[in-house]
């Protein structure tokens, strides 16, 4: 193929018939000429730990017999994968949307492996530039998995390009510049999208509204994460009781990522102590030394409502007064602390700002103000 000069986006589209589709190449300011050059940063080798990819792949489960929770978002889940089977078409589109480390990208692999077709898994953040989005859209086959993550974070440009893509598996493009242009419609496979948010109110009607299956995934109960560290812990070889698992269960904040984290961190602990075995006494010694007590607070949770109680006489207090006072950023707050904060009812938020509730005096140990001072304002 003859050198191309550089190229305006949707300027030119070469194309080529092969197999009997429409291949494109689109670019935006590229020369296609010009050669990427990687610098390689000495001090970073591009080798990976095995054991880290091992671990990662091997506690996700395949099916839904493997996953474990959130019971009534599978039951809806197989009815609709066994009703698409039987109509022979592909699944509408969904978006999972809740708090991170529920197991949203786990659960689309689990959805690919159901239906028996291939998953492709992005980030909106990894799609800046719209021959990205384009290039992906290009490249699916008929019935595949488009899996995005953080969708509420895609740029406009490549929210646009999706409209079409979803509603009529079709992508609107122009050619040519001022008088010359011209609209050019290329047929895409039909394909399922999955987004996958933590924030889905920040997610754009027009985009949401083109979702025709929408879930929320909740926090796990204790039971629950009980049967995923057990899980975990069978794949790792580790060896651990029902009452050691219950244990850190109870500090994992209802999230199976953090249950898996801290399974591992307590496996590091057992080995030097128990021989690697995991009771009762071994998980709570070691999540001990890690500051998590057994609500599951770590400290920069116990500070944030310390500060409230200490400084504000248990609130309420503004979000960016208490990221200021803790060295915190408030959007680490609302994303990481809050949620669970919320969940336990530890933490309340009203049209004033924060306050701490009377269960957060008595858990960490504060006397309990006289509630009845407070109705005195007038």
């Amino acid at each position: 193929m003859k050198s191309l000069p550089k190229l305006c986006l949707y300027d030119i589209m070469y194309k080529t018939v092969k197999r009997g589709k429409i291949l494109s190449i689109i670019a935006d300011d590229n020369d296609f000429n010009q050669k990427s050059i990687v610098t390689k940063n000495p001090v970073v080798k591009p080798d990976f730990d095995e054991g880290d990819k091992t671990f990662e792949n091997s506690i996700r489960p395949k099916n839904f017999d493997t996953y474990i929770g959130q019971s009534s978002l599978k039951d809806a889940l197989k009815i609709t994968i066994t009703a698409a089977k039987k109509r022979e078409k592909t699944l509408d589109h969904l978006l999972f949307y809740g708090p991170p480390g529920l197991g949203k990208t786990t659960l689309a692999g689990v959805i690919a492996n159901e239906m028996g077709v291939p998953i492709k898994i992005t980030s909106a953040p990894a799609l800046e530039r719209p021959r990205d989005i384009i290039g992906i859209l290009m490249s699916l086959e008929e019935g595949q998995i488009l899996f995005i993550d953080e969708i509420h974070r895609l740029n406009k440009v490549a929210e646009e390009i999706l409209y079409p893509a979803m509603e009529d598996f079709y992508l609107d493009m122009t050619t040519g510049k001022s008088q010359t242009v011209k609209t050019l419609r290329v047929p895409l496979p039909k394909f399922t999208l999955i987004g996958a948010t933590t924030k889905a109110g920040e997610l754009s009607g027009p985009l949401r509204d083109r979702f025709g299956i929408i879930h929320r995934l909740e926090f796990y109960n204790e039971e629950e994460l009980t049967q995923v560290i057990k899980r975990t812990a069978q794949i790792l070889e580790i060896k651990i009781d029902e009452k050691g698992a219950k244990a850190i269960a109870k500090r994992s904040r209802g999230t199976p990522r953090i249950a898996n984290r801290l399974i591992k961190r307590v496996s590091d602990y057992a080995i030097v102590k128990n021989d690697g075995e995991i009771d009762e006494e071994i998980a709570n010694k070691s999540l001990d030394i890690l500051k998590i007590d057994e609500f599951g607070l770590d400290t920069t949770d116990r500070n944030l409502l310390r500060l409230i109680i200490e400084k504000y006489d248990g609130g309420p207090v503004g979000i960016e007064t208490i990221a200021a006072a803790i060295g915190e950023d408030s959007r680490t707050i609302e994303d990481v602390c809050e949620p669970f904060l919320l969940q336990c009812g530890l933490l309340q938020r009203t049209p004033r700002g924060r306050k701490v509730s009377p269960q957060t005096y008595r858990h960490l140990g504060y006397k309990l103000k006289n509630q009845s001072s407070q109705q005195t304002l007038f």
